[in-house]
């Protein structure tokens, strides 16, 4: 990967439904020169997906949290992955090291909601507790900086 590719990257985070000939341009390729290096990307898996960016509050998930979760097990297997993927207000989530074993963040509408989704996080097997971090404001989130 050279810096054009980096180039590529920062320009479909910044707006990935831009047409091949305004890519090019802005890195200085032609519009099929750029269309190759991005099919290669996905091809290497550089670029994992295509999506949009959704405003949170304007489609009722205000609400965001992070949550530790406390586990008396391994939590780093796929039936722990394919729990949480199957709750819709979990977001991200993250197996880590120190005092908790996994940090998910979770958007929902309201607080009850979120209450809601921490019950559900309980029923997963080895969860033992939680402790929850309400955002109150979110400056930015930032896309991962190719460069």
């Amino acid at each position: 990967m050279d810096d054009v590719d980096r180039m590529l990257l920062a320009e479909l985070q910044r707006d990935a439904g831009q047409v091949y000939t305004a890519l090019g341009r802005a890195v200085g390729l032609s519009a099929g020169a750029a269309h190759e290096r991005v099919r290669k990307l996905r091809e290497q898996g550089v670029i994992r997906r295509t999506t949009v960016e959704v405003d949170p509050v304007a489609v009722g998930r205000g609400v965001a949290a992070f949550v530790l979760v406390e586990a008396n097990a391994w939590m780093g297997d796929s039936p722990v992955k394919a729990a949480l993927e199957a709750l819709p207000e979990v977001i991200e989530a993250h197996v880590v090291a120190g005092p908790a074993s996994l940090l998910v963040k979770v958007r929902t509408a309201s607080t009850e909601e979120l209450q809601a989704a921490l019950r559900r996080l309980f029923t997963i097997d080895g969860v033992t507790g939680t402790q929850t971090i309400v955002v109150l404001e979110s400056f930015f989130e930032r896309p991962v900086d190719p460069g």
